[in-house]
């Protein structure tokens, strides 16, 4: 499993966008129950340029996990020293989180042509759906939620209820209970890399202070964060995914 995004890139189309919506939302006299859902208009320039530079942090995430993925394929390959087909190392899926998709939804018994914006969640779509690939379309979509450093990942696959609950929506990791700041705090003279070493895993990072951060106590649980999405029926666990060696930019 490779978890990267677009990194600085996406983190400032955020910033830059935050201030032109909030701007937009006085200009098109926009009523908002809370500031933070600063928004525009689908047709307005604001959403156009933001939808824009939001494609490009995603194109630039997706071109970095291919070059990462050839990498891991070339890394296994030199140390088993074997070839490209007998590997058997095939991408079994690759999505995007935090990103805004045109789809279509039941709202009050209509479809309706919407903008889903997934802040901290990823697509998870139900078995027979149109939009998913053919080798998919009878089990339903990958969801793919990716745990902390020290604990576990999980795959699991979309459900017709998570369709009509939380538009085809599942969590795509188990969030921060503490901020980075509070993390390193905590870390203060812990060496975070043994701790992950003792329990077999191997961790890379380009210093201390990164590896605080990510530190596994920095998030939720994410076998209880998925066993609440899988009773919950938005999305069906399928495998629970042991980490062996981390890298941390």
């Amino acid at each position: 499993m490779i978890h990267t995004g677009s990194r600085g890139f996406g983190h400032q189309v955020c910033t830059d966008y935050l201030d032109v919506m909030q701007k937009a939302v006085r200009k098109y006299n926009i009523e908002l129950p809370d500031r933070e859902l600063a928004c525009a208009p689908f047709n307005s320039p604001e959403a156009r340029d933001y939808l824009a530079s939001m494609r490009a942090a995603a194109n630039y995430a997706w071109a970095n996990r291919q070059c990462i993925t050839h990498w891991v394929k070339e890394c296994f390959m030199k140390i088993l020293n074997t070839g490209p087909k007998s590997i058997g190392m095939n991408l079994v899926y690759d999505v995007a989180h935090n990103i805004a998709k045109v789809e279509e939804h039941i709202i009050n018994n209509k479809k309706i042509k919407v903008v889903v914006h997934r802040k901290g969640a990823t697509r998870a779509f139900p078995p027979g759906h149109p939009e998913l690939p053919d080798v998919y379309k009878h089990t339903g979509q990958p969801v793919i939620i990716p745990g902390d450093m020290g604990r576990a990942s999980f795959v699991l696959l979309g459900t017709e209820k998570g369709m009509k609950e939380s538009f085809g929506s599942t969590c795509h990791g188990a969030g921060r209970v503490m901020s980075r700041h509070q993390a390193i705090r905590q870390a203060k003279g812990r060496s975070i890399w043994k701790e992950m070493e003792e329990k077999g895993i191997i961790v890379m990072a380009t210093g201390r202070s990164t590896l605080a951060e990510e530190m596994p106590e920095a998030y939720k649980d994410v076998s209880q964060v998925v066993e609440v999405v899988n009773n919950a029926g938005l999305s069906k666990k399928v495998a629970r995914l042991r980490p062996m060696g981390v890298i941390k930019g």
